[in-house]
């Protein structure tokens, strides 16, 4: 429904930018292989960007690919005025170092905000990155879309990821809150889960946080997406998330389900991102 809400608030920006100046943002995909879950991912970005009038390009290149053939197509979008964005949908295939083909992307046109240069900003007090990563970004827009007070609160993020763990401690931070990161190598997780007002988890371990390790009344963003085995449904498994949501529904006072939670949130924090880049490239307010 927030996603939705924030879709057609683009909508609406991205039209008047177009009526006012000509410009219509345009966001470029590199997809390198065909991982089902990264095809599945790429699909659902063009329907988006199709949905709230923003220009996609897609590039497809075969798993056997050289890192200089990915590093060509991203400089040629570089050097496109008429795209605002550039996303490597990831993961890469093993042979590819990633930070070599992530660095190639302009600082201006990182919409998915993992340049070293836009995560040290984040990190620092004083300084505003260019871009949030979509993730973390799309979980802070849910609490204040919901009115969920950060500010003084103690979090938990379950996870330490470039990708989401890392910045999403890192923007609960910059919202006041008081955070602990909790990870593989935490000793008694669930005596410092118990603690937490707000729960952030991304660590890609089905239904791992159980409810009896929740608060009371805390509230639970669950970013993971696992696929289980299920003999009842017709593609065999079926997707859960790192937290057990019948037993954290007890006990929280809100919990994202997981299909349908984060997931559309991170496509908006994408189109977000987009039409930021391109208002930011065309001075328009």
């Amino acid at each position: 429904m927030v996603a939705k809400q924030i879709r057609d608030e683009i909508t609406a920006e991205v039209l008047k930018m177009k009526e006012a100046i000509g410009v219509v943002p345009g966001l470029a995909v590199i997809l390198v292989g065909d991982r089902k879950d990264s095809v599945t991912y790429v699909r659902n970005k063009k329907k988006a960007c199709e949905s709230v009038g923003i220009n996609s390009f897609e590039v497809r290149l075969p798993e056997d690919s050289t890192e200089q053939e990915v590093i060509k197509f991203i400089s040629k979008f570089n050097n496109d005025p008429s795209v605002h964005g550039i996303l490597v949908q990831l993961p890469l295939p093993s042979h590819m170092d990633e930070q070599n083909v992530l660095n190639a992307v302009d600082i201006e046109k990182d919409v998915d905000g993992f340049h070293p240069l836009n995560i040290g900003r984040l990190a620092m007090r004083g300084r505003d990155p260019l871009f949030v990563p979509c993730t973390p970004k799309g979980c802070i827009e849910l609490l204040h879309r919901y009115a969920v007070e950060i500010k003084g609160k103690r979090a938990v993020v379950i996870g330490r990821s470039n990708i989401v763990g890392m910045p999403a401690a890192l923007l609960l931070q910059r919202e006041d809150a008081t955070v602990s990161i909790v990870h593989s190598r935490t000793k008694n997780p669930e005596e410092i889960i118990k603690h937490a007002d707000i729960i952030i988890s991304a660590v890609g371990q089905p239904n791992m946080v159980r409810g009896s390790w929740l608060k009371p009344g805390a509230v639970v963003i669950d970013v993971g997406i696992n696929p289980v085995e299920d003999a009842n449904s017709p593609r065999g498994y079926k997707l859960v998330g790192d937290v057990c949501y019948e037993e954290a529904c007890k006990v929280a006072s809100a919990v994202t389900p997981v299909p349908g939670g984060v997931g559309p949130m991170t496509i908006a924090m994408l189109l977000s991102n987009t039409l930021s880049s391109a208002k930011r490239t065309h001075n328009f307010q």
